[in-house]
């Protein structure tokens, strides 16, 4: 089905499906095999070997290509490994610029296995584009952004940076786990590389890990598929058939994160223990008016800090809720609490978290699906 001109809860649910060709089935089939019959050497039907291609796999590379309107779609074990595919297309002495306040693995990933390799990471606070005007030079491979950023919700205008890359040999990737592309759509602003950790809202339903690339270059394709192909790290049929039908609820999903994370926010706005709210959808937000322009809503993240920052009142107030879970992750129908400080964002050095936001008292929410009275009153409880 050509999905390009549909709307995109109709893409979600067709987009990269056809029929089985074999049965007429309308849900893509596992394909649990390793390997296929060929005809002759080299004459076989588009799969060979299923670390390379499954007729699982394809659907949801096309679907996920399709939603984020580019061109090619690869996934990955999980979103790391996906940044390591990324990663390994750089080559010694280059520099890489990223998002100061980033997700801890991605931080991790950087500087204890890619900066022993030669590579450089630099960090800017992107909110203005002041500090990564002062850090380009002609070592700049990559710039990296998230937005909203992982624990504290800043909004990065990836236009303007994108201005800052076209023409040049600087590749801008945006992790867009955050967003989603229901909400946001990194390529059609200029990126080259949107990345997902897919375990999160694309998923839906904290059953699978799993990570993924969009791109509309060809060539940076071939490359990245190719990395795909010979560095292995990819997820069986099943993980794709899990995140397949994930996809045909997305759109619903986002409705409700959405209004459950306004309600939250209007809640902790006026308790008196809450002393500072990161969420893009406040006025208050310092890119508040970057984020409507390049939202079509704010998504189910929140974190908010406690008025004293006080690292034992964060501990307990994450202790204390019933209907929130505390667990890492996020993106799942279920609300989840965190401490990003002890959890998320451990692997950070602390003066390097304090300096992003990431502070003591720092509480991270993903808002589930459930009924937002329901998970107020679990908040008002643990707040007490």
């Amino acid at each position: 089905m050509k999905t390009n001109k549909l709307k995109f809860g109709t893409k979600a649910v067709h987009a990269g499906i056809e029929p089985d060709t074999a049965t007429g089935s309308i849900m893509t089939p596992i394909y649990q095999t390793s390997t296929y019959v060929q005809d002759g050497i080299g004459d076989h039907k588009g799969y060979a070997y299923s670390r390379t291609h499954n007729p699982t796999r394809t659907p949801l590379q096309n679907a996920l290509a399709s939603l984020e309107n580019g061109k090619h779609g690869l996934t990955f074990g999980s979103g790391l490994a996906a940044i390591d595919a990324v990663l390994k297309t750089l080559h010694p002495g280059d520099e890489v610029i990223a998002v100061n306040d980033l997700y801890g693995g991605t931080y991790r990933i950087f500087k204890t296995v890619f900066e022993k390799f030669g590579i450089k990471f630099l960090f800017a606070d992107m909110r203005t584009m002041d500090q990564l005007d002062s850090l380009i030079s002609d070592k700049t491979k990559l710039i990296w952004v998230e937005t909203p950023t992982n624990p504290t919700l800043q909004v990065v205008d990836i236009a303007e940076v994108a201005k800052r890359t076209t023409g040049t040999d600087i590749l801008l990737g945006v992790d867009n786990t955050f967003a989603t592309p229901c909400l946001q759509n990194p390529l059609d602003l200029g990126a080259d590389i949107v990345m997902h950790s897919v375990t999160k809202y694309l998923g839906g339903h904290s059953d699978v890990v799993m990570g993924a690339l969009v791109v509309k270059d060809d060539d940076l394709a071939k490359e990245l598929y190719a990395l795909q192909n010979s560095c292995g790290a990819i997820n069986g049929p099943f993980d794709h058939f899990l995140v397949l039908r994930g996809l045909k609820t997305l759109h619903l999903r986002m409705r409700q994160h959405c209004a459950n994370g306004k309600a939250i926010v209007a809640f902790l706005s006026n308790h008196p223990k809450v002393e500072h709210i990161n969420y893009p959808g406040l006025p208050s937000h310092p890119n508040h008016e970057v984020a409507k322009r390049q939202m079509r809503d704010f998504g189910g993240m929140i974190s908010f800090t406690l008025k004293g920052n006080k690292l034992e009142d964060a501990q307990a107030v994450v202790k204390r809720v019933n209907v929130f879970t505390l667990a890492e992750s996020l993106g799942g129908v279920e609300s989840l609490i965190g401490h990003p400080a002890t959890m998320t964002h451990a692997s950070i050095p602390k003066e390097e978290r304090e300096k992003s936001g990431v502070v003591d008292s720092l509480i991270r929410l993903s808002v589930g699906v459930e009924d937002a009275e329901d998970l107020i009153n679990d908040l008002e409880q643990a707040l007490a």
